[in-house]
């Protein structure tokens, strides 16, 4: 099992464990560290069997920085830490109330290219390993994010094709449809960029750390489990700002809508990111009868763990 796992294993057996220490993962500052330095702070987690309190830096350089399938640095625009400065403007673009249909597409198409790396940067990948890339990953991403993009600008293509004029209609697609919708495009946009990990399996351990095979129930879980997590972000990120313009007399606070819904949908995905990212372990869990039988009879315990990927 990668040091990266095992760590997990240890500081994030509860929620507020894993949101204590996702909070520090979150540093910006820790994208500063070039690629040799991740690859020498993970190196030490493995060197020792529990690190000192010294060690504390590369624990946190290893886990928000360091892939635990692949064995190598993760791009350093797809870290935990880079999450927030790089889709905080692109939600607040897609969030915007634009006045036709090609701006909605443009903020919808980079929002939803940047999601899609993101979970495809985040994989868990151990069933990749020694083996060719799979030959559809790349249509499989274009496809899931032009189907995304198209839909998250559906509310601006029914107001324009249709040529609502209606102030209570407007209100319903700008500000109440995106709700449901933003959390639906996240679930969507995580559960088909990883589906191989459903299809393939993912590489389950048991209690020890040992190996024990792949498993495509671990697979579907950690991919379900990891589409639920992003949904509750993206969903909330666009529902808190939305309710909070609806329920102010519009009258008064007319003015301070634009930036009133700015900073609240930033202070809102700064805060559910680490909640998010902690409402699930990222070394999940899975009950060994639920597994294949092969792994079964293999298996030394009652539970197997897994790397559920971000």
């Amino acid at each position: 099992m990668d040091p990266n796992l095992v760590q997990w294993k240890i500081h994030g057996q509860s929620f507020l464990q894993r949101l204590r220490l996702w909070m520090n993962l979150l540093d910006p500052s820790l994208l500063l560290a070039s690629d040799a330095e991740i690859l020498k702070a993970h190196a030490l987690l493995g060197s020792r069997a529990k690190p000192a309190d010294k060690d504390d830096a590369a624990l946190s350089l290893s886990l928000s920085s360091f892939h635990a399938d692949s064995g190598a640095a993760l791009p350093l625009a797809f870290r935990p830490p880079a999450f927030l400065p790089m889709s905080g403007l692109l939600v607040l673009g897609t969030l915007l109330p634009h006045g036709g249909v090609k701006p909605a597409l443009f903020w919808q198409f980079l929002l939803q290219s940047y999601n899609a790396g993101f979970s495809y940067a985040n994989r868990n990948a151990s069933a990749e390993q020694g083996k060719a890339v799979f030959s559809g990953q790349l249509a499989l991403m274009v496809g899931t994010v032009s189907c995304t993009t198209l839909a998250g600008a559906l509310p601006q293509i029914i107001i324009n094709r249709l040529g609502i004029t209606s102030g209570k209609l407007q209100t319903f697609f700008r500000y109440m449809v995106p709700m449901p919708l933003s959390a639906a495009l996240a679930f969507f946009c995580v559960f088909t960029v990883r589906s191989q990990e459903k299809e393939t399996g993912i590489q389950v351990y048991d209690y020890t750390g040992k190996p024990v095979g792949v498993s495509k129930a671990a697979g579907e879980k950690a991919v379900r489990e990891t589409a639920l997590s992003r949904a509750a972000l993206l969903g909330a990120t666009a529902a808190v700002p939305n309710f909070l313009i609806l329920l102010l007399p519009r009258r008064v606070f007319r003015g301070l809508v634009a930036p009133l819904r700015s900073v609240s949908a930033t202070l809102v995905l700064g805060l559910m990111i680490p909640v998010s990212f902690s409402l699930f372990p990222p070394l999940g869990t899975v009950e060994k009868g639920s597994v294949e039988a092969e792994l079964q009879a293999r298996a030394v315990g009652s539970r197997l763990f897994y790397h559920r990927g971000l």
